[in-house]
């Protein structure tokens, strides 16, 4: 099956054209899911067999991509977002049996079809808006066997709606009330068996882990790590959120495709990820939602050309937001980011977060069809929006899925 998708304005995000990879009067030739060509439409190959698509001038993107959420997840927080706009503190919040206990304790009362069945709407809101790709993370189960539904559930959405989704195991995110103080022990009793089982039924694409003084240490992370490396998994890392742990120097030096959240990230850190091919992941969400005042540094990642990517953070406690277009807008006013870096950080450089870079991300030949045609002016209006949806068609894997004309 072929198309040709033609009139159209590219903003290809490849990246050995400048910017934005801009072609004016441009046209793409899907074939069996593939991209097979892409250029200006006056060079575009003339194939009586292909299904002419007139895209009357609009503006085609790559599908966008979502590389870091705690998608998967049971039930909500907001009566905790409601106590903490009354003024109760983190602790009273927690005595309380909120904080990361509740969507633990809702996460291994659900069974696998229940926790499918509630991620469905979130997984929606993102199509709905051209996302083609997603992370998902376990994380909320910190238990071996509910670990491993939280990823069968994240593989079952990738079943039922078109989209490619990816899984990363992060046993390492917390340690539940019955290893209080024993970090050592958890991970050997919970993490890394949870680990061995998710590698060997197929559930993991990657492993991540939370790096911080109320989560992780750095010694502990690389026990983890090393364990992924020993399976042949690629890591990534929340890192330097709270405090500067060198979180993103520990990542770096294990290659890891990405270290995420960032706000105290240093220059010996940015460096290391540069050198590491490591991805920053930004996550404005979180920051927005816990009212943090510390920015990660924009200014170091640009000084060292550290790769940045977006991502929507999607999670119960810190940031239930579900809209790629949102946190673009958020990238650029929290954080100062220029339109082409929010773009390329929800496009080219998510891709490279999560190790796709050679198949989506960009629209180059040879790569799977993941597109995404909007009712806008110019790439900007994608980011300068807030609460408008412009998205007019999706296609992924080369067929329209989505949109307001599908």
């Amino acid at each position: 099956m072929k198309t040709l998708l033609c009139n159209a304005r590219l903003a290809t995000l490849a990246p050995n054209l400048p910017g934005l990879g801009i072609i004016e009067d441009g046209a793409i030739l899907i074939e069996d899911g593939r991209i097979a060509y892409v250029g200006h439409a006056v060079d575009a190959p003339t194939d009586g067999a292909a299904t002419m698509v007139d895209c009357q001038r609009r503006w085609i993107t790559p599908g966008l991509i979502d590389c870091h959420t705690h998608l998967v997840h049971a039930g909500n927080r907001a009566r905790e977002f409601e106590m903490r706009l009354a003024g109760a503190s983190y602790e009273e919040i927690a005595r309380a049996g909120g904080g990361i206990v509740s969507s633990v304790r809702q996460v291994r009362d659900a069974s696998e079809a229940d926790l499918v069945a509630e991620t469905l709407p979130r997984l929606d809101a993102l199509i709905a808006e051209g996302v083609t790709t997603v992370e998902v993370k376990s994380g909320y189960g910190l238990a071996v066997e509910a670990e491993l539904k939280m990823l069968r559930a994240a593989r079952s959405l990738g079943d039922q709606r078109p989209v490619n989704l990816t899984t990363t195991y992060l046993g390492a995110h917390a340690t539940p009330a019955d290893y209080k103080g024993r970090n050592g022990d958890f991970i050997r009793d919970v993490v890394l068996p949870g680990l061995e089982a998710a590698h060997a039924q197929g559930l993991v694409d990657a492993v991540d882990g939370f790096c911080e003084g109320i989560a992780f240490s750095p010694a502990e992370m690389r026990v983890v790590f090393d364990a992924a490396k020993a399976l042949g998994l690629p890591v990534k890392l929340h890192a330097d959120q709270l405090s500067n742990l060198h979180g993103a120097a520990l990542a770096a030096s294990y290659g890891a495709l990405s270290a995420d959240h960032l706000e105290y990230t240093d220059d010996e850190g940015a460096a290391a990820m540069t050198r590491a091919s490591t991805v920053a992941v930004l996550l404005p969400g979180a920051y927005y939602f816990i009212r943090e005042t510390k920015k990660p540094p924009v200014e170091l990642f640009r000084k060292h050309a550290t790769k940045m990517a977006l991502a929507t953070d999607c999670n119960p406690g810190t940031s239930p937001l579900t809209s790629l277009l949102l946190t673009m807008n958020m990238g650029a006013t929290l954080f100062h980011l220029t339109v082409e870096e929010c773009l390329a950080g929800v496009t080219r450089e998510a891709a490279r977060a999560l190790g796709r870079l050679e198949t989506i991300g960009t629209i180059e030949t040879g790569k799977q069809a993941d597109l995404a045609i909007w009712n806008v002016e110019s790439p900007a209006e994608l980011v300068y929006r807030i609460g408008f949806n412009p998205l007019h068609q999706r296609i992924w894997n080369g067929k329209i899925t989505g949109g307001r004309h599908s």
